[in-house]
């Protein structure tokens, strides 16, 4: 058994190897320009086909080429989502549109994501065998959260790349910058030590605005995405964790991620995160309460 794994690991370590190679030339081109149709088509041939569950895979597949068509996508600091490993992406929430570009993002990097989503989908019958399959983590929001929260746990310590959105959900109305957050991601990444990646996008709420019920597809939206570096967090850590330490690791997750965001769109971020309010769209990216 040793004798076939290990051929197998190799050949799957050297094709991850060459799909981050290319998804990360991309970094070399000027800010904005979209990633070559053949460096798509390259990514596209190269990223995952195991690990994720027949109907996520297949969702996978049928929606990739059409996310290659409608939309220019500018992928950058691909470098910062781990070869392997336990990780948390906290990402900033723009449209309904955003876990498809997010799955994008980290499966040209050679990883498939797993999500929280809304129980309530499960029960669904085209969206909830792609949720089953791909082992994503149901939230009952009617709920306290710590099933979800137990769940995510679980799935950094197995080694996944947990998907997050500290903002919860997204303003029908706003400017597009951060709002306040909740501390789910911050207690996941407290309880766990995994790192935790800062991820900006800009651009799925051109191609798909959160009032809008159809995309907009001319002109084609360019979907732009942007890691950074860990959120250092290791002195929070020590001792037993807190309220203050809970806030304090929010306030530094969710600042690292304006900052991205605020190179994507070359501007100034507000002093302060809007505070978040009733009339926003639900999306499930909390999985404890704060």
């Amino acid at each position: 058994m040793r004798t076939s794994c290990a051929p197998d690991m190799i050949r799957g370590m050297a094709r991850q190897d060459r799909l981050r190679r290319i998804s990360q030339a991309h970094d070399r081109r000027r800010s904005g320009h979209g990633i070559r149709l053949w460096r798509k088509l390259a990514i596209w041939l190269l990223y995952p086909r195991r690990d994720r569950g027949f109907w996520y895979g297949f969702a996978i597949d049928v929606l990739w080429p059409v996310l290659m068509a409608v939309a220019r996508w500018d992928f950058r600091g691909g470098r910062q989502v781990p070869t392997a490993g336990g990780a948390l992406l906290a990402v900033n929430h723009l449209s309904h549109v955003d876990p498809i570009v997010l799955v994008t993002y980290v499966m040209a990097q050679g990883r498939v994501p797993r999500f929280l989503a809304m129980k309530e989908l499960w029960g669904m019958t085209v969206v909830g065998a792609p949720l089953r399959g791909g082992r994503h983590i149901p939230v009952d929001r009617r709920a306290s959260g710590v099933e979800a929260y137990r769940a995510a746990v679980e799935a950094v310590r197995r080694g996944e790349v947990v998907v997050l959105y500290p903002e919860g959900g997204f303003a029908a109305h706003s400017d597009g910058w951060p709002r306040e957050a909740r501390s789910g991601v911050a207690r996941i990444a407290l309880e766990t030590g995994a790192p935790v990646i800062p991820v900006a996008q800009w651009g799925s709420n051109h191609l798909l605005p959160p009032s809008a019920s159809r995309p907009t597809l001319v002109p084609r939206a360019t979907l732009r995405v942007l890691a950074g570096p860990p959120v250092a967090l290791e002195d929070l850590r020590e001792g037993r964790i807190g309220r203050r330490a809970l806030q304090e690791a929010t306030d530094r997750i969710m600042g690292r991620i304006t900052e991205q965001l605020a190179v994507l769109r070359g501007e100034e971020p507000p002093a302060r995160p809007a505070p978040r309010d009733a009339a926003e769209t639900a999306d499930p990216a909390e999985p404890a309460a704060g």
